[in-house]
């Protein structure tokens, strides 16, 4: 990393320095493993402690901040210190030299339309009438089957399939493993066994999204399954065939989203949430961690659980839960009491 001041980084994400705006870093570190030359940042009051004893140069905290004793480190207060450092962690990553090229080791079929600066590393393929656009990089062991098409400034790290005929937008990020167009789990009772369904539709993902490693994302059985602008999703994501995720959602690891389920826009899900088929889920919906959603759910809800019950009534629901067998203890006591009273009339 190139070598910043305080008062350079300041007037990058508009914050004001506190103690010497001469100071300068050259790379990142946590506040509790802060090192002469890091930039750290302090967000979660959990972490205030450690701003008194960091050796980091630099340390970005929210405007509000105010210490309590003396603090060795150069501060620089913004809006949001969290923000502030994922600015200057895209700028770092951005900075970083781009491979181009295309490596002998790789596999282009002759109709294949290749954009330019691609990188192409050994071992990838890429099958017949595949468009690739301007700036991607098509990492090693990937395999991009016929017809598919990707968008610019793309990013598919090693050992990602892309089925045919799927529709990749600009600037999508495709880590490690990731399926996309894999064959939606279409299988029709027959008096034999089970017959498959063909799945013929696509898979189409729009700009700006980023799919976590091993991350399995449906083809359709017929018209498309849809990731919309902005979404991201962790490892370990299922996402069934026909399912269309609003733009700007974002959703933790080992989710599953059941076939022909429509999720709004802003939407936030926890680890392990499940999606049964054919529902709704209404925009800004945040899911607690577990949650199982059975039904159509209306937008601008906190909910978790399973049956998913409004957040509120689920806290409240589970502080009873720990007292039911005292409960159940007086319950019992009061019904031999009610019945002694019966016998005494």
């Amino acid at each position: 990393m190139m070598e910043f001041s305080a008062k350079q980084i300041a007037e990058y994400i508009q914050g004001e320095v506190v103690g010497d705006e001469n100071a300068k870093v050259q790379t990142f570190a946590k506040i509790e493993e802060g090192m002469p030359g890091a930039i750290s940042f302090l967000a979660n009051p959990k972490y205030t402690h450690y701003i008194y004893e960091t050796e980091s140069s630099i340390v970005l905290v929210n405007k509000d901040f105010q210490p309590e004793k003396p603090v060795n480190a150069t501060l620089i207060k913004v809006n949001n210190a969290y923000e502030s450092i994922a600015r200057l962690l895209t700028l770092y990553e951005q900075s970083k030299p781009r491979k181009t090229g295309i490596d002998p080791k790789a596999s282009i079929a002759p109709t294949a339309q290749i954009g330019e600066n691609v990188y192409i590393a050994p071992f990838a393929v890429i099958g017949e009438g595949v468009v690739v656009g301007n700036n991607t990089q098509i990492h090693a062991n990937s395999v991009i089957q016929d017809g598919a098409k990707i968008g610019d400034d793309c990013i598919i790290y090693p050992n990602v399939t892309i089925y045919h005929g799927c529709r990749l937008g600009n600037r999508v990020t495709l880590h490690a493993g990731s399926v996309i167009g894999a064959d939606g789990f279409g299988f029709a009772p027959a008096a034999d066994g089970y017959e498959k369904i063909p799945q013929i539709g696509i898979v189409i993902i729009e700009d700006d999204v980023e799919i976590g490693a091993n991350t399995c994302i449906d083809r359709a059985t017929m018209g498309a399954t849809v990731i919309r602008k902005g979404v991201k999703l962790d490892n370990l994501i299922q996402v069934a065939h026909n399912v269309e995720i609003g733009a700007n959602t974002v959703m933790a690891s080992q989710c599953g989203i059941a076939g022909s389920t429509k999720v709004g826009e802003w939407c936030m899900f926890g680890g392990q949430v499940g999606l049964a088929g054919h529902i709704t889920v209404g925009d800004r919906t945040n899911v607690g961690a577990q949650a199982g959603i059975a039904g159509s759910v209306k937008g601008g809800q906190t909910i978790i659980g399973s049956p998913a019950i409004d957040a509120r009534i689920f806290a409240r629901s589970s502080a009873v839960f720990k007292k039911l067998p005292e409960m159940y203890t007086s319950l019992n006591a009061m019904t031999k009491d009610i019945e002694n009273l019966k016998k005494q009339e």
